[in-house]
């Protein structure tokens, strides 16, 4: 059933379950703008969001901030601990999807912080408020401790109650390099981890450059190769070269393309994203679009591809004869969460807040600690390859575009593998289909596992391709005619919130209702 298209002027949010909206509209009405919104919603999805989302876990971020008309990335991602190298998983297949091994150093507060003192107007007391009410009101047994890490925290922040710079600094010391960090690391210790104090210590979120691509006109910005984000473009600029005038999301004939654009991608991804930090992508020629036209030629329109084919970036040709990539272990994908925000300024927002509690109870901290380190693989030579302090290659990966200059979308997406996938799906509803964001939300979903797993690297499925099954029965059949490997679903496994922007400043929010996601504008 079709939700109603709501919209505004002043503000509008789209987030997780219950609670996590209005912690982000809450600092809108008050005065606050876009990212002081998206903090507060991250904070509180923290604990809404809780089987998705830990505190512990991590959220790269993109920032449009109408004042400097410029698009900032928040790195958002804690890197392996010192200890974390090839050596310690010798004999293992993968690095371990569970327990306390493949925990990386915990970055939310880091990149909270960052983004609040840079580009937001509310002290942390003020963006955790609406967090620690819901903590208070719950009575799940390490609430109290988390509530009383928040406590502690914002006591150190008043410290400085006439310098809020100086106040979100205090915050950031007393987590990372002071009584909190000292807990945290052992607890973790103390259960087998790897975290050390200088893991805590030395770490700081920091801002990049986005990754830069266009699509008819559109400018859309990601984070970079230590995301899946750039393959977006990728795929874009593949289906760029496609008419998809007079279809629909419904159409077989735009489903095949879009999911042999996606599988082209998505083998660049499995070959040669990693940390900028430590390997050189070839990024100048993945997101240039004569090697797209290259790549495009490789699309068969009547058959399915049920090949794995990256290409050869270094020597900008259409495939890599020479490459071929291992699997890794079967492996239960994980899941994520949603957050976009803007405001009446012109500002945009939008992050992909992650991190699964690894099964194990949180120590005196309240904090659960990710399981991200299984992102990474232990292929030598490969640029995902674990070491010490690398970020893993993730899937999380917001989505900001604008249109001469101006706001026009924000996406965020939970799902793994398919949440670059699932976007595509929403910037071409909006684009090309001239859909409204609700009704975007509302379509049919679909994508592919012809790749290797982001999560202990599972092997590619060839030819697959998810639906839901309201898909209509000719689309069905004209899908399975091509060769795709079809499996219906009744709900997919992705969700999604966005927000479009018009050309008179109006803020129009979709979601997926269905699948808990929630969204508000006034």
């Amino acid at each position: 059933m079709a939700s109603k298209q709501i919209s505004g002027k002043n503000g509008a949010v789209g987030a997780g379950r219950a609670g996590s909206k209005e912690a982000g509209m809450s600092m809108l009405k008050a005065g606050g703008n876009a990212v002081d919104a998206g903090v507060a919603s991250i904070l509180a999805l923290s604990i809404t969001d809780r089987n998705d989302f830990c505190f512990g876990g991590e959220a790269p971020i993109l920032i449009y901030m109408a004042e400097t008309k410029e698009v900032t990335a928040i790195s958002g991602q804690g890197p392996a601990p010192q200890k974390a190298n090839q050596e310690m998983f010798t004999g293992m297949d993968t690095i371990p999807g569970s327990g306390i091994l493949p925990a990386a150093v915990p970055s939310i507060l880091a990149t909270c912080i960052l983004a609040l003192d840079k580009f937001g107007t509310k002290t942390f007391a003020e963006v955790v408020n609406p967090a620690l009410d819901i903590l208070l009101k719950g009575d799940v047994e390490w609430f109290p401790r988390l509530a009383n890490t928040f406590d502690r925290l914002i006591a150190e922040e008043a410290k400085n109650p006439k310098d809020r710079s100086k106040g979100l600094e205090a915050v950031h010391q007393y987590f990372y390099e002071g009584p909190i960090a000292d807990e945290l690391v052992a607890w973790n210790q103390g259960i087998g981890g790897l975290l050390c104090k200088e893991d805590m210590s030395s770490y700081r979120a920091s801002t990049e450059n986005p990754i830069h691509g266009t699509y008819r006109g559109y400018d859309v910005y990601k984070c970079g190769f230590w995301t899946q984000g750039p393959a977006l473009i990728q795929a874009l600029n593949i289906l760029e070269g496609y008419d998809l005038t007079g279809m629909n999301p419904d159409d077989p004939e735009y489903i095949h393309l879009a999911i042999e654009a996606l599988k082209l991608a998505f083998a660049d991804r499995d070959a040669y994203y990693g940390d900028p930090n430590f390997v050189k992508n070839p990024a100048r020629v993945l997101l240039a679009k004569n090697y797209a036209e290259k790549r495009r030629k490789l699309i068969d329109r009547s058959k399915a591809s049920l090949k794995h084919q990256p290409g050869d970036p270094r020597n900008n040709k259409a495939l890599n004869y020479r490459m071929k990539l291992p699997g890794g272990a079967e492996s239960k994908p994980q899941d994520t969460t949603t957050c976009v925000a803007g405001d009446k300024f012109g500002n945009m927002f939008v992050a992909t807040p992650s991190g699964w509690g690894s099964g194990i109870l949180p120590g005196s901290t309240g904090i659960v600690l990710g399981t991200r380190l299984q992102s990474l693989n232990l292929w030598e030579g490969h640029p995902n390859v674990i070491q010490p302090g690398k970020r893993p290659r993730i899937t999380l990966s917001p989505t900001l575009i604008m249109k001469d200059g101006k706001p026009f979308m924000a996406v965020s997406v939970h799902g793994g593998d398919q949440q670059d996938q699932t976007a595509l799906q929403m910037i071409i509803n909006v684009i090309d289909f001239g859909m409204q964001p609700q009704e975007s939300a509302d379509t049919t979903r679909f994508g592919t596992n012809h790749l290797i797993g982001s999560f202990r690297q599972t092997p590619v499925e060839p030819g697959s391709l998810t639906i839901e099954e309201t898909v209509p029965d000719e689309t069905l059949e004209a899908l399975k005619k091509k060769g795709n490997k079809v499996r219906l679903t009744s709900v997919f496994s992705s969700g999604t919130v966005l927000i479009v922007w018009d050309e008179d400043g109006t803020m129009k929010p979709g979601g997926d209702v269905r699948k808990t996601r929630h969204v508000a504008a006034y």
